[in-house]
């Protein structure tokens, strides 16, 4: 049984849902502390030629709540309105333009102003197109010492959901090590996402943006062909 777990990202690029798609069972945290600098509340699409960086707004307050209990800012509700003449303007033209906006219309408008719930409901309908059909759970579902932190806290996910293969993504290699998931019978494995290209427009290509990128520019059947597109190591 191979195990993946992340955090609820925005709209996030490619190679988290090659991840998703690699594995039975996908954990999304939404009981880990919110870290600004993560892409939970942003991501980047094409604008221009280059890569452009969108944000969501959120109500301040304590850096150290967890995700589920951020929310979005009050002020979002007009300020969604721009992101989305933001994503039009910069995609109108794009082969897959008419196929793909009404979803990202509804991830964006989605009426619930919890970051967890909002950030999730997007990857929910992602995960219909690219017609991935991983078993998704969050993490505070899980019957766990939920006070246990990083490598403990996913040894014990994997565990409890019967793991034996746990897949991190390729920037974990710095922070875990194979034989101390081998004491617990759990083989660890790092997916590093393989060199991709495909035509945005006619310039050259900028990489790792949104998956809303891949979604304007790519036939069901090509996105089908990247996801798989990497490497375990």
């Amino acid at each position: 049984m191979k195990i993946g777990i992340m955090q609820p990202y925005f709209f996030p690029y490619l190679g988290y849902w090659q991840l998703i798609n690699a594995v039975d069972k996908f954990v999304i945290y939404d009981n880990v502390q919110f870290t600004k600098k993560s892409w939970i509340r942003r991501n980047r699409i094409l604008m221009n030629q280059q890569d452009l960086l969108f944000t969501l707004p959120l109500i301040k307050d304590s850096d150290f709540l967890d995700i589920r209990k951020r929310y979005l800012s009050d002020t979002y509700s007009s300020e969604k309105e721009r992101l989305l003449t933001l994503i039009k303007y910069a995609y109108k033209n794009a082969p897959r333009f008419q196929n793909v906006m009404p979803v990202i219309e509804k991830c964006i408008n989605f009426a619930n102003n919890n970051l967890f719930e909002y950030t999730y409901y997007s990857i929910v309908q992602i995960l219909e197109i690219l017609d991935i059909k991983t078993e998704i759970i969050t993490s505070s579902n899980i019957d766990i010492d939920h006070s246990l932190r990083n490598k403990y806290r996913v040894i014990e996910i994997c565990k409890a959901l019967g793991g034996d293969i746990y897949i991190n993504s390729f920037g974990g290699m710095e922070l875990y090590d194979k034989e101390e998931f081998q004491q617990h019978q759990l083989d660890l494995k790092f997916i590093k996402m393989s060199e991709i290209q495909y035509k945005q427009f006619n310039h050259p290509f900028v990489k790792d943006l949104s998956i809303i990128d891949v979604l304007m520019f790519n036939e069901p059947g090509e996105i089908q062909q990247l996801l798989n597109e990497y490497e375990l190591l």
